[in-house]
């Protein structure tokens, strides 16, 4: 009978974990498969390689450059949606009034699909036409060419990835500040503590888990950006925007390199599965301190 209680969890997520393992186990096979051979759609040449490709890859300085400015873009992005994300957090919690109708208008951003958020920040940004120099003209300025300079691209295009995603940030660390007893906070407040106080000893250590949540989504989410970089700016000024995702697709796409591309593919991959992983085994320590 223990036995049987046992194997009902595994045979009732099989159907699932069968269709976890064609979608994404058998995808990522192939192309694991596929990057041990040299193969060009410009040449027609297919000849195995094994580990050719990958060994190509750690003397590639546009494949470790685009590494370099993903890693850059995660971090940048990440702080100041973690940022932006808890202050919205806080204020819709706390909102009397209006609530229901500023929840809606800040999770607006996050609600619009990628490309239309680019083409539209893209505009802003448009050193002739953009509502950013509009106001910088007015208030006397001269105006910026920002996506014609690698600093300036960047910050438009942290800019543009800030507005969309803190809102998802924001609404996984409102669950999260919910989740807190509000007797903690008036047995502060009974002890004299005042709002920083009950900030860093009850609000930030019990958050958290929640925030370290939110980190792992993001960072997979932002080390695979694509749609945001490829319409606002294509990778350059000079390839200085150029992220790995946006490299793998010139490589498969405009190079017509099957080979290659796949290599770099699977490096993207594991650089996302690597990050995943850090994160879990991160939240399973916290775990086992908290647990004693």
């Amino acid at each position: 009978m223990v036995g049987q209680s046992r194997r009902l969890p595994w045979l009732l997520l099989a159907p699932a974990l069968a269709v976890l393992t064609l979608v994404l186990a058998v995808p990522l096979g192939y192309c694991f498969y596929l990057s041990l051979f040299e193969s060009s759609l410009r040449t027609g040449a297919t000849q195995f390689t094994g580990l050719g490709n990958y060994l190509r890859l750690a003397a590639d300085q546009r494949f470790l450059g685009s590494v370099l400015r993903t890693l850059g873009f995660v971090a940048a992005s990440l702080g100041l949606e973690l940022g932006l994300g808890l202050g919205l957090a806080l204020l819709m919690q706390h909102l009397s009034r209006g609530r229901g109708l500023f929840r809606a208008a800040v999770m607006l951003p996050w609600a619009i699909p990628t490309v239309v958020s680019g083409l539209l920040w893209a505009w802003i940004f448009n050193d002739r036409l953009g509502l950013a120099n509009a106001v910088i003209s007015r208030a006397g300025l001269n105006p910026v060419a920002w996506l014609a300079g690698p600093g300036t691209a960047w910050a438009a295009l942290l800019t543009a990835e800030v507005w969309k995603t803190a809102p998802f940030v924001a609404l996984i660390l409102l669950a999260g500040l919910q989740m807190i007893p509000r007797e903690l906070y008036e047995a502060a407040e009974i002890d004299g503590a005042g709002p920083w106080s009950k900030f860093s000893g009850i609000t930030l250590p019990l958050l958290a888990p929640v925030i370290m949540l939110a980190m792992l989504f993001r960072t997979v989410d932002a080390m695979r950006v694509f749609d945001l970089v490829a319409v606002m700016t294509g990778g350059g000024p000079a390839g200085s925007t150029e992220v790995l995702s946006l490299y793998n697709y010139k490589v498969l796409f405009t190079n017509l390199e099957f080979g290659y591309g796949s290599a770099v593919s699977t490096a993207l991959f594991l650089l996302a599965m690597a990050g995943s992983l850090a994160y879990l085994k991160a939240m399973l320590g916290r775990e086992r301190v908290a647990g004693g």
